[in-house]
């Protein structure tokens, strides 16, 4: 659960979301991008951490920030998981690991699982990494996320 060095470009990553679209990092230069990191779709607080930034998605989308769920779930997983929480982001499965291991979410009690420990990442369009917050509390990386967006003047540039 090493922290990245921020301002130094972010662990690329590509993978099929839970609906078949293939999404890359490299894909989303010129955007900001929220990737929060969740151990388990369907559980009590990750159920409600979704559908928090699902309920902030339009501020999200007026700073020009595409924000991705990312656990090691699978593809069905992940699927059942946007039906119930009414989720309209995309959700990349993890089942090997690979992108949460790039991103040094793997590791302590929740690592034995076979789960990822809570963590929300921004990166700004420039593919560098800006912020990271590591944090088991559901409640703190929507406006952790949302605060930092605002703080490098997101979205004042696509006007």
């Amino acid at each position: 659960m090493s922290k990245l060095p921020l301002n130094q470009p972010a662990p690329d990553f590509s993978g099929v979301s839970d609906d078949g679209t293939r999404i890359s990092l490299q894909d989303l230069r010129g955007k900001w991008v929220v990737l929060y990191f969740y151990p388990k779709a369907n559980s009590y607080g990750c159920s409600i951490e979704a559908q928090k930034f699902e309920a902030s998605l339009p501020e999200f989308e007026a700073l020009g920030a595409q924000v991705i769920g990312i656990s090691t779930d699978s593809e069905a997983g992940q699927a059942a998981f946007r039906e119930k929480c009414h989720l309209s982001y995309p959700l990349l499965p993890d089942p090997d690991h690979k992108i949460c291991e790039a991103y040094g979410v793997m590791g302590g009690l929740t690592s034995l699982m076979g789960v990822s420990n809570r963590a929300s990442f921004v990166i700004d369009p420039e593919g560098k990494l800006v912020y990271e917050l590591r944090n088991m509390l559901h409640t703190v990386h929507v406006p952790g996320a949302l605060a930092e967006l605002k703080k490098r003047g997101a979205g004042q540039a696509q006007a």
